[in-house]
């Protein structure tokens, strides 16, 4: 990460008043000047990747006072939970499911700041500020996105020495992938489909703006559902027409696993099927689907899988580094095999690189 890099993401996420040199004042994804008078130490994350987020950046549960239930459902559900074991007991009920704040539930919780979604309207940010709590707004989807939000997250809560290692991390992740990944010729990238709903409804998105199309592009892959424009309601029949190389299934659905492909009449014809590359998300410190903290050890896990012949990481030793890293947590090779679902991937091709040695 050059010094150019990191300037860059602390100037647009922090400008210290000079009237008042004690405050932090930030510039949120809204281009709203936010100001606390010294470092939050009561917070609430209302997107759901914030509250691991905020745990990893201050190394502790201890200033998270509230959050999305989807926010718990990971932390209980992953391993998360275990290394913080306050964090699963959390009241979450200071928000629905739909982002929608409970102002009674937040004023109970006395938090120093409000973390909320920007970009999604006013009906779930006014309740808030006219509740005249502080409240930082944060946009979601890109790489750079999530540097930003990570970066003003760290300076609220007073760990800003925090991003320098973590971005040059993400960073030195990136471009090591992206150097091998630019000399595949076209015909060498696999069809790949995420589907981020299955079992209720099944869900793909299109390329623009989605986290899984950037990613899988980076390392190597085309997104098979590259055509939809935002989230959309796909059925079988699409995915057959699409035929793709590779399915990945979400993390969100603890009932979901790679048997729903390989029994279904439709999508057990897929290339995917018969060839054993149906994988299920991994679900870590948060789940590896979207971008948060942990978006390199996804980088190397999906780019392990789509190209094993171009890269070498040693996935485990990667991840052991990280949770040091991002935890301050020793990870067990049991640890690890619950985090990639070494037993739910079944047979799936290439998933023996993981195993433990």
């Amino acid at each position: 990460m050059s010094s150019k890099t990191l300037a860059g993401l602390l100037a647009a996420a922090l400008i210290v008043a000079p009237a008042i040199a004690d405050d932090i004042v930030i510039t949120d994804h809204e281009n709203r000047t936010v100001t606390l008078p010294e470092a939050a130490q009561r917070v609430v994350t209302i997107p759901m990747p914030m509250a691991s987020g905020v745990i990893s950046l201050d190394g502790s549960s201890d200033k998270l006072v509230g959050l999305n239930p989807l926010s718990l459902t990971a932390i209980r559900e992953g391993i998360l939970g275990r290394i913080f074991p306050d964090a699963a007991s959390i009241s979450d009920a200071v928000t629905g499911t739909d982002f929608m704040p409970n102002v009674e539930a937040l004023a109970a919780v006395d938090p120093d700041l409000v973390i909320q979604w920007g970009g999604r309207g006013p009906e779930i940010v006014d309740p808030i500020t006219n509740a005249g709590l502080t409240t930082l707004l944060i946009k979601y989807g890109t790489e750079e996105l999530t540097r930003q939000y990570m970066t003003m997250v760290a300076t609220a809560i007073g760990r800003p020495e925090r991003i320098p290692e973590l971005v040059a991390w993400r960073d030195d992740v990136q471009q090591a992938i992206a150097g091998k990944v630019a000399t595949l010729p076209a015909d060498a990238r696999p069809s790949v489909l995420y589907l981020g709903r299955s079992l209720s409804d099944i869900t793909a998105s299109g390329a623009k703006g989605n986290y899984n199309a950037w990613y899988i592009d980076l390392v190597g892959g085309r997104s098979a559902s590259a055509e939809l424009e935002g989230s959309v309601s796909i059925n079988r029949e699409q995915i057959a027409q699409w035929d793709p190389d590779v399915i990945l299934l979400n993390s969100f659905e603890p009932n979901l696993d790679v048997n729903w492909v390989y029994t279904d009449p439709i999508l057990s014809l897929t290339r995917a099927a018969q060839a054993r590359r149906v994988y299920k998300m991994p679900l870590g410190g948060y789940r590896w689907d979207p971008p948060n903290q942990e978006s390199p050890l996804t980088w190397m896990w999906l780019a392990e899988l789509l190209h094993p012949e171009v890269f070498d990481y040693d996935l485990r030793a990667e991840m052991k580094s990280a949770y040091k890293k991002l935890y301050n947590y020793e990870l067990s090779d049991a640890d690890i095999d619950g985090i990639i679902w070494t037993a739910q991937q079944g047979d799936a091709a290439g998933y023996d690189q993981f195993e433990a040695r």
